[in-house]
């Protein structure tokens, strides 16, 4: 398991460098920083703008070969460069990264563990009155976009203040500015503004996780294993927690890997419709501003959750089929 789970490292790494590599090339292609500075009021010089883009390794007039090995160098060495305003990326990354770990890895938990929770019940009781409700439930879910569901969220959060009379949900923010509550109040006050972006992620993980698990669960309740199982003396719901649902949730641990590539989009909007300063609402700040460096860091990012994602859903995997193990 320990060479399985080495390979996997490796090759993890080198995804993550060639997905941080082909972002910054096309970045650098695609964008166009001189606009941003000559957006500028009052519009600076051509020689300070040129200036300003050489001493940021953004210049045109630098061939493209010669900036990206500039950029690379100091990505090996640590260092992500400066974005287009100044500001140090690392700086940027550790600040915004916090922001976006802390809500993906809330709505990941609870979204997955209640999917895969009611996608097996739903499975055991199919064709039942739970198993059409949480259909009907994660269809719909699964029809509307991300960015609806979170304006819905807002905007029921705004009818439930008014008729309780008080801010109870909070829909704006990270947290209240200025709040001088203590270590308590501020957690609360945290809380009180995670409750709805997390509910958000979690709505859409809940209806993928609970589809495909109630297949999956499908699948392995007739076996063969199964049937052994409670002929050995297990009851219908020991067998079904021991045997059927662990083999049910090893190809749901694989499809755990690319739906964290579609939590990180869909927290993009997540965090510009609710006001978080995370990498999601960044990265298309940077695009806008044409900045090439926090594109790609926004990028490498993003690769790194992936990667760590599918490397913990290796860990998993192996866990769950001793196969991998022996392998």
């Amino acid at each position: 398991m320990g060479k399985f789970l080495v390979r996997r490292l490796l090759n993890y790494a080198i995804l993550i460098f060639l997905a941080s590599s082909f972002a910054y090339l096309l970045a650098a292609t695609a964008l166009e920083p001189r606009a941003y500075f000559e957006q500028k009021q009052p519009t600076p010089s051509e020689e300070a703008i040129q200036q300003q883009l050489t001493a940021l390794n953004l210049s045109s007039e630098t061939p493209l070969a010669e900036r990206y090995y500039t950029w690379a160098s100091g990505v090996f060495a640590g260092d992500f460069g400066q974005t287009i305003k100044g500001e140090s990326v690392n700086e940027a990354v550790a600040r915004k990264a916090g922001v976006t770990i802390r809500l993906i890895v809330a709505g990941t938990l609870i979204g997955c563990t209640v999917g895969i929770a009611i996608g097996a019940y739903a499975a055991v009781k199919q064709y039942r009155k739970f198993d059409k409700a949480s259909t009907w439930v994660a269809f719909t879910v699964l029809a509307i976009p991300t960015v609806v569901i979170a304006v819905t969220l807002q905007t029921t959060a705004v009818w439930i203040n008014d008729a309780v009379g008080w801010q109870m949900l909070e829909y704006g923010g990270e947290y209240t500015a200025g709040l001088d509550a203590g270590f308590w109040g501020s957690l609360a006050d945290r809380l009180q503004h995670a409750i709805l972006p997390t509910l958000t992620l979690a709505l859409t993980l809940f209806a993928a996780f609970s589809r495909y698990q109630r297949n999956m669960m499908l699948d392995v309740l007739g076996s063969d294993f199964v049937r052994t199982a409670m002929a050995k003396g297990l009851t219908r719901r020991a067998a079904l927690l021991k045997h059927a649902l662990r083999t049910a949730m090893i190809p749901t641990i694989t499809y755990f890997t690319f739906t964290f590539g579609v939590l990180l989009a869909g927290a993009t909007f997540t965090e510009k419709v609710f006001g978080w300063h995370g990498m999601g609402a960044w990265v298309v700040d940077s695009i806008v501003d044409n900045d090439v460096h926090a594109v790609a860091a926004v990028t490498c990012f993003m690769a790194v959750c992936v990667m760590a994602a599918s490397f913990l859903s290796d860990i998993l995997y192996a866990w769950l089929d001793p196969r991998v193990r022996v392998g």
